[in-house]
């Protein structure tokens, strides 16, 4: 799993490719980054987070997207979560955390 910060017209995107799975997820979203993207992500105030490239996703990967937006709320960051793959839509559904998936 891959995951890029990027700012498009005035908002903060997170853009994770690959897949969300448990062999490619070793940390959570907030842990893994560095001081400097903390601080612009607590600045913008909101994240997007696309999915419009995992391929893959399991319960790790659920689990993974739900911790994000828990810490990023803590920073009084709102996440929106966009273009969820259908089968992690499902398993959502199936583990009464849809929703988490926007």
């Amino acid at each position: 799993m891959q995951a890029e910060l990027n700012k498009q017209d005035n908002a903060l995107t997170l853009k994770v490719n690959g897949d969300l799975d448990l062999l490619s997820l070793k940390k959570d979203y907030w842990t893994s980054i560095d001081s400097s993207e903390k601080e612009e992500v607590q600045a913008a105030g909101s994240l997007i987070v696309c999915l419009d490239n995992v391929e893959r996703a399991d319960s790790a990967g659920l689990a993974w997207l739900i911790n994000l937006k828990r810490d990023l709320n803590q920073h009084n960051v709102s996440v929106s979560i966009h273009n969820s793959p259908k089968k992690l839509i499902e398993l959502a559904k199936l583990s009464n955390a849809d929703s988490f998936l926007e």
